[in-house]
């Protein structure tokens, strides 16, 4: 996973071992991973910018368009209360939903 703002309290290493536990090519399981990281990332940022005020959105926009990690978290823990928590609970969503998929996709894998 690339190193993102939220890595820190977000783990998607489990998904890949499930990906790895499947028949896919190195290129296929290299595409899902990336489009696990993508829908990850644009989840999370729908929940950040669902909660900030349109000038607020731009602050985190420029400090995310920087890499500014700690100014990210700054304005981010100012702006929306349990900002964390949201985070956690929004990918702890899609991770169960992945997950689901993965497992349907292996049974049908076994026919």
């Amino acid at each position: 996973m690339n190193k993102h703002f939220y890595s820190h309290i977000i783990e998607t290493s489990s998904i890949s071992l499930e990906l790895g536990d499947m028949d896919l090519s190195k290129e296929e399981r290299i595409h899902l991973i990336s489009l696990t990281e993508a829908t990850m990332h644009n989840v999370i940022l729908d929940v950040i910018l669902s909660e900030l005020s349109e000038e607020d959105k731009k602050i985190f926009l420029t400090h995310l368009s920087a890499n500014n990690h700690d100014k990210i978290w700054e304005h981010l823990k100012k702006k929306i209360d349990n900002i964390e928590e949201k985070i956690k609970k929004a990918a702890n969503q899609l991770k169960d939903e992945l997950y689901k998929d993965i497992k349907e996709a292996k049974g049908k894998q076994k026919i």
